[in-house]
C-alpha cells in the first residue's frame, strides 16, 4: 500500500489532476501560460495608464480651475476699496483727506490679510534682492543707502513681487575733496 501512496504523490504535485470527464490529464504547454500571463500583465498596464492619463487630466482642469478663480477673494475684498474711493470723490473737501487716509488703511488691511507686504527701504543699505536703484546722488547719507523711495516695493508671501524703485547716496563727494 505503501508503494501506492508514493506512485500518485508527483501527479498532485505537478498541479495536474485527472479530469474525470475524459480520464486525462490536461496538458497546457509552457507558451501558452506565458502568452496568457503576459495578456494579463498588458492589461493591468493598460489599465494604469488609462487611470494615469485621466487623473493627469483631472488634474490638469482642476488646476485651470483653481488659477482662473485663485484671485478672486482678493478681487472681492478690493471691491471695498473701490466702493470707498467712489464715496470719497462724491465728499466734500473738508472730509476728503480723513476718507482717503481710510481706504489707505483698509487697503493696506487687505493685503496684509493675503500676505502682501511692504518693502522698508527707505534710509535702509541698498540691496538688489529688494531695490531697483533708478538714480545715485550724492548725499551726506553713507554711500549705498537708500535716501528716497520713488515707487514702494512689496512681497508676498516672501517673495518679491515688486522691487522698491529708490534713489541711492554716492555718499558726500565734497567732504571726500576737501580732506
Amino acid at each position: 500500500m505503501e508503494t501506492n501512496d508514493y506512485h500518485a504523490e508527483p501527479a498532485e504535485k505537478s498541479g495536474q489532476s485527472e479530469n474525470p470527464e475524459s480520464g486525462k490529464t490536461p496538458q497546457i504547454s509552457e507558451p501558452d501560460v506565458q502568452q496568457q500571463r503576459y495578456d494579463e500583465l498588458n492589461d493591468r498596464f493598460l489599465r494604469l495608464a488609462a487611470d494615469f492619463d485621466n487623473f493627469r487630466k483631472r488634474s490638469a482642469r482642476e488646476r485651470e480651475i483653481y488659477t482662473l478663480f485663485a484671485n478672486e477673494r482678493f478681487a472681492v475684498d478690493i471691491l471695498e476699496v473701490a466702493d470707498n474711493l467712489e464715496r470719497a470723490l462724491k465728499a466734500d473737501d473738508a472730509h476728503l483727506r480723513e476718507g482717503v487716509d481710510r481706504i489707505h488703511q483698509l487697503l493696506a488691511d487687505i493685503m496684509a490679510r493675503h500676505g502682501v507686504t511692504l518693502i522698508d527701504a527707505l534710509k535702509k543699505q541698498f540691496n538688489p534682492a529688494e531695490h531697483e536703484a533708478i538714480v545715485h546722488v550724492n548725499a551726506p547719507d553713507a554711500a549705498g543707502t537708500v535716501i528716497d523711495e520713488v515707487s514702494r516695493g512689496y512681497r508676498m508671501n516672501d517673495r518679491v513681487i515688486r522691487y522698491a524703485k529708490v534713489a541711492v547716496s554716492k555718499g558726500n563727494n565734497q567732504q571726500k575733496s576737501e580732506e
